[in-house]
């Protein structure tokens, strides 16, 4: 135990540890009192929205693809449903069905990844994946036999497993045959069992005792465990639809950060990801998904974000279900993709990344050209909650040594799977040079 007399602490990680992207962590202890708690990031904008503009509409989706190597689908899949609506398609049927199963793909791979070989080593003492393989290889190599199986998909679906080639605007490029899934299949009905055992290999770990208060938000379907498709929903009262989503959620800088925050205007930070859209849609997932979830002792609510490991699990049982109702249920459509003519016009898309809610918005004039783009990606809304969550839980357990202290606060920014490159993929710019100003967002953009 720290002594209580103790006046000042720091806790500072330089660089996280099994994070995509580069970010440190500054705490400040004052008088056993939590004074300051920084997330930063220091990752190096990448100007995606900026150099979108003057692009033809249909490059979007493998433009923005390049931001995340681990979750490329879900840019792809928020870019092509932003300007399907700007241009008034809907896509159904078939292709619609195969969108859900290529996401199944992209949720058991990231999932996977994080839960075993990112997470799973806070919770059982391991520094790394490496040194968990050595006392438990067969934990790890069906961590990695189910990880394989959802790049699989992924990859026949997309063309290849890392940035996919094959979906665009209206589709695909080539839709799958009968034959193509039915390969799929028999690995599907192995990864159902490693998915499982995934379920209460977490529910087993050891879990702080932190249950929060979040407004979490989520999309919510009529008759679906989301995906591309639904309201923007909350468990506080928020029920808008997605071209709604400036008027209610707005993006700030703060200096300690190359990633812009977002908050819910007038009531400040809100929690995206799997604890979100399981606490909101609870009832959308199978039957199968709920009795196990309650088996494990989950039930329809969770609220301790370091379970949101076990949500994980129980998103991963549910993708390889609906993989596998996708593809029993399948039929090849006449054709590939709906061809779309080019027209000016305003368009919103927001699907679920396996870490939350992506946004994208686009502006596209009458020759099909891109004129304004907004993406917000989910760990840049998450940013404001997971320095709240630090704020709240070192105050709890503040007596620990630093060292321990330092190693928990850690675990908690993993509980979000931050994706900070994702997050860095825009930095408001204002040059005054010589009297002329520049702004890199144009006015009238938020």
């Amino acid at each position: 135990m720290m002594d209580k007399k103790s006046e000042r602490r720091t806790i500072k990680v330089n660089y996280m540890a099994r994070v995509e992207g580069e970010g440190g962590l500054d705490i400040k202890i004052d008088d056993n009192r939590v004074s300051d708690v920084k997330l930063h990031i220091f990752e190096p904008p990448r100007f995606y929205e900026a150099f979108l503009r003057g692009r033809r509409f249909g490059e979007a989706p493998d433009i923005t693809a390049r931001i995340c190597g681990i979750c490329p689908v879900a840019y792809q899949m928020s870019s092509s449903h932003a300007m399907e609506d700007a241009l008034g398609v809907k896509v159904g049927g078939p292709l619609r069905e195969l969108r859900r199963l290529v996401y199944c793909g992209e949720w058991i791979e990231s999932h996977t990844l994080h839960v075993y070989m990112l997470h799973a080593p806070d919770f059982l003492g391991y520094p790394d994946a490496i040194a968990l393989a050595k006392d438990h290889p067969e934990v790890v190599k069906k961590a990695l036999e189910l990880k394989k199986i959802g790049n699989q998909i992924v990859t026949v679906l997309g063309g290849r497993e890392i940035h996919p080639i094959n979906l665009k605007v209206g589709g695909f490029y080539r839709a799958p045959t009968k034959k193509d899934l039915r390969e799929l299949a028999e690995n599907l009905k192995r990864a159902l069992d490693i998915a499982r055992e995934t379920v209460h290999f977490t529910s087993g770990l050891p879990f702080p005792d932190f249950d929060q208060d979040y407004e979490y938000v989520a999309l919510r379907h009529p008759d679906e465990y989301p995906f591309c498709e639904g309201r923007l929903v909350s468990n506080k009262g928020l029920d808008i639809d997605i071209s709604q989503f400036s008027d209610f959620i707005e993006e700030h800088h703060v200096e300690h950060s190359t990633s812009l925050h977002a908050r819910m205007k007038g009531r400040g930070d809100y929690h995206v990801g799997p604890l979100a859209r399981y606490n909101l849609n609870f009832d959308r997932l199978s039957p199968e998904s709920q009795a196990l979830a309650n088996e494990v002792g989950l039930g329809p609510v969770c609220l301790n974000p370091f379970k949101s490991i076990i949500v994980r699990a129980v998103e991963i049982f549910w993708a390889v279900e609906e993989a596998l109702r996708i593809i029993e249920n399948y039929e090849e459509p006449d054709q590939s993709c709906i061809e779309m003519t080019a027209a000016a016009g305003t368009g919103h898309g927001c699907s679920e990344a396996p870490r939350g809610i992506l946004y994208h918005r686009y502006k596209i004039d009458d020759e099909g050209l891109i004129r304004d783009a907004v993406i917000v990606p989910p760990t840049s809304q998450n940013q404001g909650m997971i320095e709240s969550d630090l704020r709240k839980f070192v105050q709890q357990y503040i007596d620990l040594p630093n060292d321990e202290l330092q190693l928990k606060c850690e675990q908690a920014v993993r509980n979000y799977d931050p994706c900070i490159s994702c997050s860095c993929h825009f930095l408001r710019l204002r040059i005054d040079r010589d009297g002329v100003q520049y702004d890199s967002r144009p006015e009238g953009s938020t």
